[in-house]
């Protein structure tokens, strides 16, 4: 299983994994996507980089993040896990969006969980007055994060929906992936395919690379 500087292979598995199984040996694999750039390209110290797998099950879509992490973590000190937590990129977190038509890139889902658990879903839309969202959508996800010495681990499980219907093997959806971390500043903001705007933005769907079940 190979994956590209613009394309992401996700296997099929028949058995789902639950977002906490961060052994799950399926993880195995999935093939390894980095995400090491800042947001306008410049490389990210390793320290802070982050290893992204994916796959899918009849059941759902799944993502393992594990992150180096040698700093202070800036998170919330009363974490809510039972809601979606509005405002976790203002600290440390991992997300995902994606778009499943690839010819409607400007409509796609946002998927967050910070290293307490919390987590949070968007529905974006992209029009000519601006971004619009969708802070009512309910994907159903489930999310879980792991905090070891040097790494962080996060897992999601997003459910196939109306709004993310469950693919066919070979269908291809939009894709990226993003990591904040660190005291606020330019350099926290981590791409796997950079944005390379003038001020840091992750909402750039013209950067989304690829999203291939296999």
């Amino acid at each position: 299983m190979e994956s590209t500087s613009d394309l992401i292979e996700a296997p099929y598995t028949s058995a789902p994994i639950r977002p906490d199984d961060f052994a799950n040996n399926f993880w195995e694999q999935c093939a390894p996507v980095t995400i090491a750039h800042e947001w306008s390209g410049a490389p990210a110290p390793l320290e802070r980089h982050a290893e992204v797998r994916l796959c899918w099950s009849d059941e759902a879509l799944h993502v393992r993040f594990v992150g180096n992490q040698h700093e202070p973590l800036i998170v919330s000190k009363s974490p809510v896990l039972d809601r979606k937590t509005v405002g976790l990129w203002d600290g440390d977190v991992v997300e995902l969006f994606v778009a499943p038509n690839i010819d409607e890139p400007e409509r796609y889902f946002e998927f967050e969980v910070a290293p307490t658990g919390e987590w949070v879903d968007l529905g974006i839309a992209i029009t000519a007055s601006g971004r619009e969202t969708d802070w009512d959508y309910a994907s159903g996800m489930t999310a879980a994060a792991k905090i070891e010495k040097t790494t962080v681990k996060l897992g999601m499980q997003i459910p196939w929906s109306t709004s993310l219907p469950e693919p066919e093997r070979g269908t291809v959806w939009l894709i990226n992936l993003f990591r904040c971390v660190g005291p606020e500043a330019p350099d926290r903001y981590l791409a796997w395919r950079p944005t390379r705007t003038p001020e840091p933005a992750f909402h750039v769907p013209e950067a989304f690379g690829r999203l291939r079940f296999s």
